[in-house]
């Protein structure tokens, strides 16, 4: 099992998991965060951590839809470890529901 990062991460990318990570399994696009889940060693030390409540676990039904994602982005994007500025608008989208047509392809 592996944790990953879900739509609700879109526009909002808080990054307060980032640090907490003990592998740094995280990376950074444009407009989100994604796991790398073959680094991932399941602790579940980010999920309390996001704001935007967008980490799950795969096994979990949201998870299960962005597993595929996650592990395709994370060969992509740049590494993260350390917390970086959200973006400014990011309360403003951290609760509204569908926003994965709104994901960019682009590294961070």
């Amino acid at each position: 099992m592996t944790y990953v990062v879900t739509e609700n991460c879109i526009k909002c990318k808080y990054m307060d998991c980032v640090e907490v990570c003990p592998v740094d399994c995280f990376y950074v696009g444009e407009n989100m965060l994604v796991i790398h889940p073959d680094e991932c060693i399941d602790c579940g030390v980010c999920e309390p951590e996001c704001p935007a409540e967008a980490i799950v676990p795969d096994s979990d039904d949201k998870g299960t839809a962005w597993l595929e994602l996650n592990r395709t982005y994370a060969t992509q994007w740049p590494n993260i470890t350390r917390k970086g500025e959200a973006p400014a608008d990011a309360d403003e989208w951290k609760d509204k529901p569908g926003k994965k047509e709104l994901f960019s392809p682009n590294p961070g």
